[in-house]
């Protein structure tokens, strides 16, 4: 994605800006059309924001102070922010993520209907319980995190599990170009049986905390909170509880029940086997080759990503120093862009490498947990994956498990399927959107039959 965009609006003035407000926004790799629609409801405006270049739509947004005819607004935890001036029918303002700032006029427009279909999304009646729930990290100055938890209508001591989300700010759906992955596997796992916990991540949507400073390390201990909160329930067996993540989420359940012997079992969605930074190597690679770069482009690509990457992690240099000579490599990438645009993108990329959740990230090798999980491990992944090449790391989670004396390890890589289980032709991020499935059946039924059998 060129930029990530998620949260909500709060209006507190007369002046009716109520619409549909259209920009465009010079990136450094082109222009980005931004929408919002704004709605006024007893004097209470609330809005959602399209990127449809991006094929996301429908983005709720975080914050907003409105003092005619000044508008600020703040995107994403403060990691965006929006300053500008209202005129009846424009916005005349900046846009500033990461350091950098762009010109962004808005102005009004026709509504536009971008709805899509999504066959797989469930709705409402569920033949289950589904309830509104919160529960306390104590281990983070007592974080509220808000999520939902559904369970079968009849019966008790369900086996349960708590879906841990990728990598981003991601609300308890894991809302990504209009698929919502984890309700659709709540739903399927709830109609087999299985009670699921699917929460907000810290400072998202309705939960509390601040996301930006937060690393992996971090996010773990909100799973931990949400296990604690499980297994207070009357209806669960605490005996049978067990963590599904997918991506980034598949580094912090191993490190959960690495520390937490009671965990049942865990469930491995395109997890790393490999440290952050090798991760970041083989993606690069893996997309740039299916994006048609040349050998020698791609050579030169990895061999200045690795001494960028060696850069970010080393631990004895001036941070200033470190910077610029990241700065400087990065300029040098192979990339289609004017100089101007180029220097625009390396100074946005130097300040993610620089965040706590990207430096955690890159250094983290999930080897250490993995070795010492010894509950039921399922691992998946699909073979057109290019975030998580799917050999190499399913291999190196098998390794990693057998090597620490887990006996109990189950590995399948699907042939057709990207990412995010879908059916895929190419498996680039692209496609995700154009995709009406969510998630594989296929998976959906293997990771049930699996807990199902596990959970006897």
């Amino acid at each position: 994605m060129l930029v990530c965009f998620l949260s909500v609006f709060n209006f507190t003035d007369a002046q009716n800006i109520s619409g549909t407000w259209t920009g465009k926004l010079d990136l450094p790799t082109g222009y980005l059309t931004i929408v919002f629609h704004l709605k006024d409801s007893a004097g209470m405006q609330t809005g959602k924001m399209d990127s449809p270049d991006q094929h996301a739509f429908g983005i709720p947004v975080s914050k907003i102070g409105f003092n005619a005819p000044d508008l600020h607004m703040e995107v994403a935890n403060g990691a965006i922010v929006y300053d500008g001036t209202v005129a009846s029918d424009s916005v005349q303002g900046n846009f500033k993520q990461n350091g950098q700032l762009f010109p962004l006029v808005l102005r009004r427009t026709e509504m536009q209907n971008n709805k899509v279909n999504r066959p797989q999304e469930p709705k409402p009646p569920f033949p289950y319980r589904s309830e509104e729930v919160e529960f306390v990290n104590h281990k983070a100055n007592r974080i509220q995190l808000a999520g939902t938890l559904t369970f079968p209508e009849k019966g008790k001591n369900f086996p349960a599990v708590v879906l841990i989300s990728g990598s981003g700010p991601q609300d308890r759906d894991e809302t990504i170009m209009e698929h919502k992955p984890f309700l659709v596997i709540a739903d399927h796992l709830t109609r087999r049986g299985i009670a699921v916990l699917r929460f907000d991540d810290r400072g998202t949507a309705k939960s509390g905390g601040d996301f930006q400073g937060a690393t992996s390390a971090d996010f773990a201990t909100d799973v931990e909170a949400a296990v604690q909160f499980l297994k207070s329930r009357k209806e669960i067996d605490t005996r049978k509880i067990g963590l599904i993540g997918h991506s980034d989420g598949g580094i912090i359940a191993p490190m959960v029940a690495a520390k937490d012997k009671s965990i049942g079992f865990i469930v491995l969605l395109a997890a790393p086997g490999y440290s952050g930074a090798d991760i970041l190597l083989m993606q690069a690679n893996a997309i740039g080759k299916a994006s048609g770069m040349t050998e020698e482009q791609l050579k030169t690509a990895g061999e200045l990503n690795k001494r960028i990457y060696e850069y970010a992690m080393s631990p004895n240099r001036d941070p200033f120093t470190k910077q610029e000579i990241i700065r400087e490599l990065m300029l040098h990438l192979p990339q289609n862009l004017t100089e101007k645009q180029k220097e625009n993108m390396a100074n946005a990329q130097v300040e993610q490498l620089m965040s706590p959740w990207m430096q955690y990230f890159l250094k983290k090798n999930p080897e250490e947990d993995l070795k010492k999980v010894k509950c039921p491990v399922l691992a998946l992944n699909g073979a057109k994956d290019l975030q998580v090449p799917a050999e190499k790391n399913i291999t190196a989670i098998q390794t990693a498990l057998k090597e620490g004396g887990n006996k109990n390890v189950t590995t399948r890589v699907f042939p057709d399927l990207n990412h995010l289980f879908q059916h895929a032709d190419t498996g680039l991020p692209a496609e995700y959107h154009q995709i009406e499935e969510t998630i594989s059946p296929e998976a959906l039924a293997y990771m049930a039959e699996w807990i199902d059998k596990t959970s006897q």
